[in-house]
């Protein structure tokens, strides 16, 4: 019994390498993991990181991961992307699909753009400020903004050019990196333009001018890692070291631990089918409204170094940490390996 377990892990070390023509079949050997208890090594889980996490418009999910690129799961099978294949980087930081159907990524190395057969990649060769690229965003109108370590770019079709965003007032800014640095971009229902900064707080385009939100302001935090909008049309800001803001268009709620997050470290806000939001911390925090519910390693959440989250078109629940993927079956959390069941 010994012998095949060996057997079996040289199997996994040496069918389970990335590139384009290197597929696994996660519901083909649902029992050997748990029987060998190799469910947590490193070599089964889909990858150490899972930064994001995507659903294209066909319904396949895409992995953005830390080290070993992108990984697309198409309901059979999941394949694995990296610059072997012509991805420009294998640090993926964000993933959006535009109009046309072509999927971009951006990466440590640049931004890439997938067709469905070959990656097209964009460097400071092409108009980018840096090619660290840490965010992107379609708008309404088609444009692709990116916002990279140097600040924020946007596509014509052709190439990126700069778009400068005016620096905020703030004194003596604390960054992780530089304030030039561009988190997280997103578009609101009214068409404006939001760009969250490492250490200047948030900045708000609504196609003529600019305005910044800071502490000052009330933002929690200068640091802005995520932001979303909720239904109702409030802004939410997950920070860095402050926890978070919900701006309703007059004035800023701030949470933070004192109101029940698990960590003043907010990665992603993400709201569901049900209206509900859900914060990436140290854990998943679901808000009550005003209460949070926290979910952590009691729930099966073995990891708690949370960054992504999504629910699928099929109601299940993905999150992205820093042990692997997970799926979240409303009580429970399941890790969710290359050989075990993902139906």
């Amino acid at each position: 019994m010994r012998k095949y377990a060996l057997l079996l892990l040289f199997f996994i070390l040496t069918t389970s390498g990335n590139g384009q023509d290197k597929a696994v079949s996660p519901n083909s050997t649902t029992v050997f993991p748990e029987i060998y208890g190799f469910k947590n090594d490193s070599v089964l889980q889909v990858s150490e990181y899972i930064r994001r996490i995507f659903e294209d418009k066909a319904g396949n999910l895409w992995f953005g991961t830390n080290s070993d690129g992108v990984a697309r799961y198409d309901g059979d099978s999941l394949q694995y992307f990296t610059t072997k294949d012509g991805l420009a980087g294998n640090m993926v930081m964000g993933i959006v699909q535009d109009k046309a159907g072509n999927i971009w990524f951006c990466t440590e190395d640049g931004v890439s753009k997938y067709d469905g057969k070959t990656f097209t990649n964009f460097t400071v060769k092409e108009g980018l400020s840096s090619n660290a690229a840490w965010s992107i965003c379609e708008d309404r109108a088609g444009n692709i903004w990116v916002g990279t370590m140097e600040g924020v770019c946007r596509y014509d079709g052709k190439s990126f050019k700069s778009f400068p965003i005016p620096m905020a007032d703030v004194e003596n800014p604390y960054s992780r990196y530089t304030p030039k640095l561009v988190w997280c971009i997103m578009e609101d229902k009214g068409g404006n333009m939001w760009f969250g900064t490492d250490g200047v707080g948030v900045c708000r385009y609504d196609g003529k001018s600019f305005t910044h939100f800071t502490e000052k302001d009330g933002l929690v935090n200068n640091n802005v890692a995520c932001i979303s909008e909720d239904k109702a049309g409030n802004m939410w800001f997950g920070t860095r070291y402050g926890g978070a803001s919900k701006y309703d268009g007059k004035a800023f709620k701030n949470f933070t631990t004192k109101d029940g997050l698990s960590s003043n470290e907010v990665y992603n806000i993400y709201e569901d089918r049900k209206d509900q939001l859900w914060f990436t911390t140290f854990g998943v925090d679901r808000f009550e409204g005003t209460t949070f519910t926290n979910f952590n390693k009691k729930d099966g959440l073995l990891n708690l170094a949370v960054q992504s989250i999504l629910e699928d078109t099929k109601g299940r629940f993905w999150i992205g940490s820093g042990g692997g993927l997970y799926r979240f079956d409303g009580k429970r959390f399941t890790n969710v390996t290359k050989y075990g069941s993902w139906l």
